[in-house]
Parts: structure tokens; C-alpha cells; sequence
């Protein structure tokens, strides 16, 4: 990580740090974002780098926000902890522990789900998106295509 985002870490809360920076997991259904359905962008929140688009949300009752697509490739890694097999998705910038990434999503959205902590992200509602710096993403919340 760069000095860049690492200065950011000072604002974050303690639960923030422990998942971006040290891949914990946050309670399932604990998280603000789980039940949250407005409109706008979830961005990284030591980086401020977009990532979902709340319309890729969706209600997988698994307990964590989970979205069918980012806006943009996220990274991807092999993950074997806990005795499990599974693909853990980074942020590229910052390389911010988000989740992991699921082949049972709904197939008519593409069959994955990006199950992600609400701990990672920041959420910029559309209406402020201009002045937050992120207009030019407010297409992926108007029709919802990813680059």
C-alpha cells in the first residue's frame, strides 16, 4: 500500500483497518450496508476508488451487501483460509481486502456474487456524486453497465 492510501487509515475505525488491511470479516447482517438500497456508488474507503454500483446490488440473504459486477476488474486472489476454497477481491489501487467473489449469484446477471463487507466500502449517494468528485460513474448507476 502507498503513503498515499496509508495516511487515509488514520480516519478509518478500528473494524475498517482490520478488514481492508487485514482481511477480517465483519458479522454477518452487522454491516450498514447489508439492508441498504440507495442510490448511488460504493467507492473503497481508504482509497475512495469505485467500486459497485447500486444497481449491481442485490438481496442474496447471505448477510453482507452483495453485488453481481464491480465497476471496474477488481483484483483476485486464491484464498484457502478457514479450510475453504474461494477468491478473495481486492481493491486495485489500494489493494483493500473487500470479500470474496461466488459462482451461485443470479444467472440471469451473469451467475456471480461479490459478497462484500460494508466495512470496505463508502457510500456516495447519486445526488451528491458531482460534488464528491465521481460524476463520471453516475452512468453505471443510471443503467447500470460496467466498463
Amino acid at each position: 500500500m502507498s503513503n498515499e492510501y496509508k495516511k487515509n487509515l488514520t480516519n478509518l475505525s478500528d473494524e475498517e483497518i482490520a478488514v481492508t488491511q487485514h482481511a477480517a470479516t465483519e458479522r454477518p447482517f452487522s454491516g450498514k450496508y447489508d439492508d441498504f438500497y440507495k442510490k448511488g456508488i460504493y467507492v473503497d474507503v481508504t482509497s475512495g476508488e469505485p467500486l459497485f454500483s447500486s444497481a449491481k446490488k442485490y438481496d442474496a440473504g447471505c448477510g453482507w451487501p452483495s453485488f453481481t459486477e464491480p465497476i471496474a476488474k477488481l483484483k483476485e486472489h486464491r484464498d484457502s483460509s478457514f479450510g475453504m476454497e474461494r477468491t478473495e477481491v481486492t481493491s486495485k489501487s489500494a489493494g483493500s481486502h473487500l470479500g470474496h467473489v461466488f459462482t451461485d449469484g443470479p444467472l440471469d446477471r451473469g451467475g456471480l456474487r461479490y459478497c462484500i463487507n460494508s466495512a470496505a466500502l463508502k457510500f456516495i449517494p447519486y445526488e451528491k456524486m458531482d460534488e464528491a468528485g465521481y460524476q463520471d460513474y453516475k452512468k453505471y448507476v443510471e443503467d447500470g453497465d460496467a466498463e
